[in-house]
């Protein structure tokens, strides 16, 4: 449960101002159908959070906990600092009905701009930390679920209300703890 819990909560608050949460405004403002919108943020989540967890259970078969502890110590802190960059999208619009529909075009686009995401990388952390793939995955699923659908919801104004940087900042907070924690505390 612990590995659900905090894999919830470190993805939800990584995701705060985050390219994809920006990708999930501009498609609310584009397509304005918020339920395949939302479905296919789940859709490509469950399946990129899959393979990234998949990836970090293996890397645990192939590192020595010794090496392991030292690769996500420096890992998370090296997370921390990433968090403090902040997001922007590459908005390459053109106007034309989706070729996929809308539904199509959210799992594509959310499947490739998760590829080497924050949120991405953060799986196959976690994943490697905690010995319980599905309870990670389904925890980081669930986090972005958390930190995307309100966003297709209620858009532009709460991402007015929500102070991006002070959520980046405590996510910083959080990895660096998780990362001196990972380094400090023998496996």
């Amino acid at each position: 449960m612990e590995a659900f819990l905090v894999s919830t909560s470190i993805v939800a608050l990584a995701e705060m101002g985050d390219k994809t949460q920006l990708l999930a405004l501009v498609l609310a403002a584009r397509f304005r159908k918020p339920w395949p919108i939302v479905l296919g943020i789940f859709v490509a989540t469950v399946l990129n959070h899959a393979l990234a967890g998949a990836a970090g259970a293996w890397v645990t078969t192939v590192l020595g906990p010794q090496v392991l502890r030292w690769v996500l110590g420096v890992s998370f802190i090296a997370m921390a600092v990433w968090m403090l960059i902040p997001d922007k999208l590459d908005d390459g619009e053109t106007g034309n009905a989706p070729r996929l529909g809308v539904f199509g075009t959210t799992v594509l686009a959310f499947f490739l701009a998760e590829m080497g995401d924050k949120t991405q990388i953060a799986t196959v952390m976690l994943a490697a930390q905690y010995n319980a793939y599905a309870w990670v995955v389904a925890g980081t699923t669930l986090g972005m679920m958390l930190a995307n659908a309100p966003v297709v919801w209620l858009g532009e104004r709460m991402m007015r209300r929500v102070p991006v940087r002070a959520v980046h900042i405590v996510s910083a907070l959080i990895f660096l703890a998780l990362g001196v924690l990972a380094l400090w505390v023998p496996a």
